[in-house]
């Protein structure tokens, strides 16, 4: 019994237990039939709206299963724990100094904070207030843009957050300053003889201004100081006025404009851009016409454009201008104010670059003008009118230069550039790369003998295969450029030089008994004898004036006319082998009485010659004799090398016909063996000769290359060609040896052989060789 109402107590007990289990819920959690989250920041009251939420002031309350998170606002800091934290203002100013960027002030607020441009600076944007991030910089403000901001006799200058205002030339401040801001001061006129040099200082309405005495101006700038200006300078282009008519227009406006200036009180306004333009049309059209060809010309050509830079200059807007057309490129800068404009500067093109030191553009204080320019112009093929003129560099015997930069012009508006307080430097890019640091600067010298290269001031600071920096103290003949000078191998000099002595002395001595055989000896004796005879004669002369003249450049008439004389008879051994294919040609095609006359001979040997000579010396006289040898100038080379090209030409043409027709005649049932043995023969020897000859003239063509291989093969043929021949048509000959033999044994044996023997075998051997003479041949 008693276990039963235990068993029921406990049953009860389990039963109410249930009950308040159902009836209560954890901390977070309502009931609500169940127990559901409560929404601690739910805390609206619409009878009092001022509530603060469980995360008191300045953050924000999350509701998270169960409780909740304090967040606090942007622009606060928070402490203490999530459910009850502290929140305070950031000072943002304080923690990062830099917040603003540069030129900004930062002012915290809460709880953010504010940017404000500092005095003189204004936002990119215009705002007044901006905060990091909103891609918002302050930018200075330009306070010379406002009309008349330093008055009008004062100049503004604009500086970070300010700007400074200078007293115009002839005005200075009671107070004694150099420069003021702000409030406007009185000036003082402070007219003195060194305001407006050469000129007299007068008062205006609108300040002082400069009265220029004759023959010196201020290009309309009243205020200015008065420099010399000398008209002249553009008056005696006469020279140039041969190469093209329209620069006599150009100086012609020039001298106008110019004198205007000196001798007007209002001068008119002279249009700079537009003088420009037509200076660089002047260029083009003077060397799209070919090269000058003489140092004269170079000369008036270049102090011409120095002269006009010079002119144009100050009547060209600041900073300047940049202008290119097919054969220039400039680029001027400008500096105007009173003050003497400081810092360097750089002009630059596709091939050279400047860069100088704007005081010494502007020359002394005392004597400024009131404007400073730069100028550097490019020329693109003047190197080719200019190269060759090296009368005023210092050299050695070895030694040969070539212009390896493009010419350009550097001119300033400081008219004492003789010697430069400090030097300017010039990179000129090489035409042709080099690695060998054997670069040298130069400037072209009009004072030189009518015009010459010289390294005098100028020095390499740094040299490379593609590039070289030049520094001059000078600019007094206003152009700067880079000459390349080689200095030969002198081993293999000497080599050369005596393979060359070596070969033309033994081939004078062969070429002399080749005339004295093809001269003397009867039997043998042919047209086709009397051409090899004239060309060894025409070879020997040229051999003989080549060792007595060829590098005897002294005397520089002398030196022409021994380059005349090689041309004449180096000319004329092309036309006798031209003959000599004309002559097989003639004999194979009409077989018979096929012969040249004689006249007829010598005008083409030595009249044809002689005409390109003569036409060639009164085109360019200037094209004979070089710097280094007696011989015709590079550009001039192919009034040899055209017409030698033309004759080899034709000799292939008649030696190819000649071939054909010959083997059309051994293929024939009954031709004549022994004539077209001869034949065949003689064109062998002639086609040798050819090759010869012209090998020779083509490894001369690959002197320009100046390779070794080329010089010692053009050397040795040229050297050993006298020889070549003798071989050929003496020794080759078997006619020339039996003579030969003849002739030794008369004079070494004498008792062998009576005298009338030997005419006996002379005469027969002339009467045998009658049937040769008529088909103009000899036997080999």
């Amino acid at each position: 019994m008693a276990a039963r109402w235990k068993l029921l107590i406990l049953a009860l007990y389990l039963s109410l237990v249930m009950v308040l289990s159902e009836t209560e819920c954890p901390k977070g959690y309502r009931m609500e039939d169940k127990c559901v989250d409560e929404d601690e920041c739910d805390v609206e009251d619409e009878d009092d709206p001022d509530v603060i939420g469980p995360c008191g002031e300045n953050a924000l309350c999350h509701n998270t299963m169960g409780s909740f998170k304090c967040q606090c606002l942007d622009g606060y800091r928070g402490l203490g724990a999530e459910t009850s934290p502290t929140c305070k203002d950031i000072n943002e100013c304080a923690e990062d100094r830099g917040i603003c960027g540069l030129n900004a002030i930062c002012f915290n607020t809460i709880p953010h904070y504010s940017c404000i441009c500092d005095d003189g600076f204004i936002s990119t944007t215009g705002v007044e207030r901006f905060r990091h991030g909103d891609n918002v910089t302050c930018q200075d403000t330009d306070e010379c843009q406002e009309e008349k901001v330093c008055g009008q006799n004062a100049t503004c200058i604009n500086t970070p957050g300010s700007y400074l205002c200078v007293c115009n030339a002839g005005f200075g401040l009671k107070s004694g300053k150099s420069n003021f801001s702000g409030n406007q001061e009185q000036y003082i006129c402070m007219i003195d003889k060194t305001i407006c040099g050469n000129g007299t200082c007068h008062h205006g309405a609108n300040g002082h201004y400069c009265a220029c005495h004759a023959g010196f101006t201020n290009y309309g700038n009243k205020g200015s100081r008065c420099t010399a200006l000398n008209c002249d300078v553009f008056k005696d282009m006469s020279i140039l006025e041969e190469k093209l008519n329209s620069s006599h227009n150009l100086m012609m406006q020039l001298t106008k404009s110019c004198l205007d200036l000196t001798e007007s009180e209002n001068p008119t306004e002279v249009d700079g851009e537009e003088l420009l333009k037509r200076l660089l049309s002047l260029i083009d059209n003077l060397l799209s016409r070919g090269a000058f060809k003489d140092k004269r010309k170079v000369s008036t050509f270049l102090n011409m454009v120095e002269n006009i830079l010079g002119f144009i200059g100050p009547f060209i807007k600041p900073p300047g201008t940049t202008r290119s057309s097919t054969h220039t490129e400039v680029g001027l800068r400008v500096h105007k104010g009173a003050d003497l404009p400081q810092g360097a500067v750089t002009l630059s093109s596709n091939h050279v670059r400047l860069d100088i030191q704007l005081e010494t553009a502007a020359g002394e204080p005392s004597k400024y003008p009131g404007f400073t320019t730069v100028s550097l112009l490019s020329y693109a093929n003047l190197e080719d009118s200019a190269d060759g003129f090296f009368s005023g560099m210092k050299r050695q015997a070895d030694e040969s230069f070539k212009i390896n930069s493009k010419v350009v012009t550097a001119t300033v508006s400081n008219r004492n550039t003789s010697h430069l307080k400090e030097p300017v430097k010039l990179t000129f890019n090489h035409l042709k790369q080099s690695n060998e640091s054997n670069h040298t600067c130069v400037f072209w010298d009009s004072s030189e003998n009518g015009g010459s290269w010289s390294a005098r001031g100028c020095s390499v600071v740094e040299s490379s295969p593609n590039y070289t920096v030049c520094s001059c103290n000078h600019l007094s003949s206003f152009a700067v450029l880079m000459a390349l000078y080689e200095i030969k191998d002198n081993n293999n000099n000497v080599v050369l030089k005596l393979i060359t002595q070596a070969g033309l002395s033994l081939s004078l001595i062969c070429l002399f008994l080749c005339i004295l055989t093809f001269s003397l000896i009867r039997s043998i004796k042919s047209p086709r004898t009397t051409i090899h005879l004239h060309l060894c004669i025409s070879l020997f002369f040229a051999t003989v004036i080549f060792l007595a003249g060829f590098s005897r450049t002294e005397n520089r008439v002398g030196c022409a006319v021994v380059a005349g004389l090689l041309h004449f008879f180096f000319l004329a051994a092309f036309c006798w082998m031209c003959l000599e294919g004309i002559q097989l040609f003639r004999m194979v095609v009409l077989v018979f009485n096929a012969n040249f006359k004689i006249l007829y001979m010598m005008a083409g040997g030595y009249g044809v010659p002689a005409v390109i000579v003569a036409i060639s010396a009164l085109t360019n006289p200037k094209g004979y004799g070089t710097e280094t040898y007696c011989w015709l100038n590079l550009e001039f080379i192919w009034s040899f090398f055209a017409p030698a090209c033309v004759i080899i030409i034709v000799n292939v043409f008649f030696f190819l016909i000649t071939v054909w027709k010959l083997a059309q005649k051994f293929s024939s049932l009954n031709p004549d063996l022994d004539n077209l043995q001869k034949i065949k023969a003689f064109t062998i020897t002639a086609v040798a000769q050819l090759c010869l000859l012209g090998t020779m003239w083509i490894f001369g063509c690959f002197q320009f290359e100046d390779t070794i291989i080329s010089s010692y093969l053009f050397t040795i043929f040229g050297s050993f060609q006298g020889v070549m021949l003798f071989v050929m048509h003496c020794l080759f000959s078997k006619q020339v040896r039996e003579e030969y033999g003849n002739i030794l044994s008369r004079f070494c044996a004498p008792g062998k052989k009576s005298y009338s023997n030997f005419s006996y075998s002379h005469t027969s051997k002339a009467h045998a060789s009658k049937s040769t003479q008529d088909t103009g041949e000899s036997r080999i």
